[in-house]
C-alpha cells in the first residue's frame, strides 16, 4: 500500500503542485525522495468532499523535495470508495483524558461520517472558547491521519463541542451545522440512543431499515435521566448493547461497529 496523504487543496491529474504544509511534514518525516510514489486524497475541507468524484484518490509522483516544500505530479485518479453502507452520525458525550483521542481515532476507522462532541451533566471534560476550538482541531487532525492511515478517502468532520441541550435542541430544526455546509439529521436520518432503559431495543436485532442513523451516547455515568427524557422527547429510540455494562468510549465504538455492519 502507498503511503497516503490527505491534501485540503484541489487535485487534477498531470498537475505540478506544492503539497499543504501538513502533507508535506508528514512526506519529510517519513524520508520519502523524488521519484517516489504515494497517494493523496481529498481536495476539499473535511466533509465536504466533491460529489463528482466520490472516494477516489489520485496517484502521484515525488518531484521534489526543499527544506520546508515538496512538489508532486499528479497522477491518475482512482475511483476507490471503501465506506459503509449505512452512514452513521456520531454524537458522544466526551470521555476524559486521551479515551476522547482514542474513540475519535477508532470511530474514524469504523467508518463514522461526522462526530458530535458534547458536554453533558456527568461530563468530567469541560471545554469552551479557544480550549473547545483547539481541541476540535487536534480531534479532526486525528480524523484525517486516522484516514490516512485506514484507506478511507472520505474524511469525517468532527463537529465544535457543543451542550447535550442545545445540541438536541438543533435537531429539532431538522439541521445540524457543517462549517459552510448543511446536513439533514431530520425525517431521513434515525435517532438512536445508548440506553439501559427497562425498554431499550437490542441494538444487535435491530433490522437493517435505515441508510442513516444518528447514535447519541453518553459520558462516563452515562446521561442523567433528565438528559435521557429529553432525548427521548426528541424522538430518539432507546438501544441496548447487553447487560454488561460498558465504558464510555468501549460502548460507542461497539455500538457503531454494529450499526456500521
Amino acid at each position: 500500500m502507498l503511503p497516503r496523504f490527505f491534501c485540503s487543496t484541489p487535485l487534477a491529474q498531470g498537475e505540478l503542485q506544492l503539497l499543504p504544509a501538513g502533507a508535506a511534514r508528514h512526506v519529510q518525516v517519513l524520508r520519502l525522495q523524488p521519484g517516489d510514489a504515494i497517494a493523496l486524497f481529498g481536495g476539499a475541507e473535511p466533509g465536504l468532499q466533491e460529489t463528482s468524484r466520490p472516494g477516489g484518490e489520485f496517484m502521484a509522483t515525488i518531484t521534489h523535495m526543499g527544506r520546508s516544500d515538496v512538489q508532486v505530479k499528479i497522477g491518475q485518479y482512482q475511483s476507490v470508495d471503501l465506506e459503509t453502507q449505512r452512514a452513521i452520525h456520531l454524537a458522544v458525550g466526551m470521555p476524559a483524558n486521551d479515551r476522547m483521542d482514542w474513540l475519535v481515532e477508532k470511530a474514524t476507522e469504523l467508518g463514522v461520517v461526522s462526530i458530535q462532541p458534547l458536554m453533558t451533566e456527568r461530563s468530567v471534560l469541560r471545554l469552551a472558547g479557544d480550549r473547545a476550538a483547539k481541541k476540535q482541531a487536534h480531534w479532526q487532525a486525528i480524523v484525517v491521519a486516522a484516514c490516512e492511515q485506514c484507506g478511507r478517502n472520505r474524511v469525517p468532520l468532527v463537529h465544535g463541542v457543543m451542550p447535550l441541550e442545545r445540541w438536541l435542541a438543533a435537531l429539532g430544526s431538522n439541521a445540524v451545522s457543517q462549517g459552510n455546509a448543511t446536513a439533514a439529521v431530520g425525517l431521513g436520518l434515525r435517532r438512536l440512543l445508548l440506553s439501559l432503559h427497562a425498554d431499550a431495543l437490542s441494538l444487535r436485532d435491530m433490522q437493517g431499515d435505515c441508510d442513516a442513523a444518528v447514535f447519541l451516547s453518553g459520558p462516563e455515568g452515562g446521561l442523567s435521566a433528565g438528559e435521557e427524557a429529553a432525548a427521548l422527547a426528541a424522538g430518539f429510540a432507546p438501544m441496548s448493547l447487553g447487560p454488561r455494562v460498558l465504558r464510555a468510549e468501549t460502548a460507542a465504538l461497539a455500538a457503531l461497529t454494529l450499526l456500521a455492519s
